[in-house]
């Protein structure tokens, strides 16, 4: 999205992902240019340079900088295609390649699934060797550990980028939140103390005023604290009013320019025009609000899915990923020392304005769901 920036750890994780992208094919352009003069070999050499970088920086890169997380089966077919295609069918000797989609393997697969398949493609380039497809002079168990080592090199900075940007998510979502909560009950007691205390002291200045013992100096004085007074009580009133909230919309950007930094993939449905008072929509505001924060803090999730739905009678907000599986705790279980917070404290809320908020997890997602009536 426009105006997003990376985090300084994201981008120190780009610049080493870009050291190591390039050297790696640069060690394999020096192998082509050392290899005998065929034409097979320039041009396969030159589209795998040419492709291979722009192929494995939009994977690997840190967020915003990385390509959008519905590419990612397009991307690892792509690569795959790029790696097996010069050794099998050209039978060149890049195996550098394996371990960069190893890595690729371990970032954009479901952790139950990414080790077996990433160890068979480490495992790929020995077999390939063993059975005669590609005659190489380094052995099979150099070639293993020298595809272990880029596989799990690439991971670690990857991952390492990744968790910086969630980490930077978060510490801005979890700023955001206590904001918001420092100024309502700052509202709240000064409307409470300083409000009740500045009517006391006008009724009390005008009952003296009503009074015919009083000297006119008294009386001009107590005349000047009782405008005092109500001024500064008009002005307690204006503070305490909350100030108008930002609209829905912006807020759905608002979350996915988070989600997205923090290395999220996001797809956000609401309806174009959508007519809320203003405590359902500031409701739907908090809801939204928690159920990001625990995305960032609480999760791995790759995907989050966030949909506003209107119905004849009630509307509906759903905040789903892929983070949490079944089985799994609540990230949004209050921990100790935080009773009253999160999403248990916005249950109560939810169910005083006749509403519903569920939040588990379903088979291998974790949703939150809070349904508000409408009117």
């Amino acid at each position: 999205m426009s105006g997003t920036t990376a985090p300084p750890g994201a981008r120190v994780a780009l610049g080493a992902l870009v050291v190591l992208v390039l050297g790696s094919l640069g060690l394999m352009a020096l192998d082509v240019a050392a290899s005998p003069f065929h034409r097979r070999t320039v041009a396969a050499g030159l589209t795998v340079l040419v492709l291979m970088p722009a192929v494995l920086l939009g994977q690997y890169a840190p967020p915003p900088y990385r390509l959008p997380y519905r590419w990612k089966w397009g991307l690892l077919l792509v690569q795959a295609a790029l790696t097996y295609t010069p050794l099998v069918f050209f039978h060149h000797r890049w195996f550098t390649l394996l371990g960069f989609l190893a890595g690729a393997v371990l970032l954009s697969l479901p952790a139950t699934h990414s080790v077996p398949v990433a160890l068979t493609v480490v495992a790929s380039g020995p077999l390939l060797i063993h059975t005669g497809v590609v005659d190489s002079s380094r052995g099979s168990l150099a070639v293993l550990l020298s595809t272990a080592i880029t596989a799990s090199t690439v991971f670690a900075v990857a991952h390492l980028a990744l968790l910086s940007s969630r980490l930077h998510g978060s510490k801005e979502q979890t700023a955001r939140l206590a904001e918001q909560r420092a100024r309502a009950r700052m509202r709240q007691d000064l409307h409470d103390l300083v409000g009740s205390s500045l009517v006391a002291i006008t009724v009390r200045a005008e009952h003296a005023l009503r009074t015919d013992t009083l000297a006119e100096s008294a009386r001009a004085a107590l005349t000047e604290v009782v405008e005092l007074a109500r001024r500064a009580q008009e002005d307690v009133r204006r503070i305490s009013v909350p100030e108008a909230p930002r609209s829905l919309a912006d807020e759905f950007a608002h979350v996915q320019r988070l989600l997205t930094t923090s290395g999220t993939g996001v797809h956000a449905s609401l309806p174009p025009r959508l007519e809320l008072n203003d405590v359902t929509a500031e409701c739907l505001r908090s809801v939204l609000h928690e159920a990001v924060a625990n995305v960032l803090e609480h999760s791995r999730a790759k995907f989050c899915e966030i949909e506003l739905r209107a119905g004849a009678d009630d509307v509906r907000l759903t905040v789903r990923n892929d983070g949490v599986a079944a089985g799994s705790a609540p990230p949004s279980a209050p921990a100790a020392g935080r009773r009253g917070t999160g999403l248990a404290g916005l249950r109560g809320r939810v169910v005083a304005l006749g509403g519903t908020l569920h939040a588990g997890p379903e088979e291998h997602e974790f949703s939150v769901t809070a349904v508000l009536p409408l009117g």
